[in-house]
């Protein structure tokens, strides 16, 4: 929706529901979402989030500010 009717960058949008929307309900936590295009974002409002993604050639594994 946001990325469709607002324009934003899945990195925009991805942020928007994680630190505004979901901090607005109280909750914690974070995801892990790709564009068509392959764009990753992996926004979290927690101390540290395992997370990963892989393309072809590319694995990538992060944990808490990586």
């Amino acid at each position: 929706h946001r990325m469709a009717y607002l324009g934003e960058s899945v990195e925009e949008a991805a942020n928007f529901v994680i630190n505004k929307k979901l901090v607005e309900k109280g909750g914690s936590g974070g995801l892990i979402a790709m564009d068509a295009k392959g764009n990753v974002a992996m926004p979290f409002n927690t101390e540290g989030m395992y997370r990963g993604y892989a393309r072809p050639g590319e694995r990538v594994v992060k944990i808490y500010g990586e």
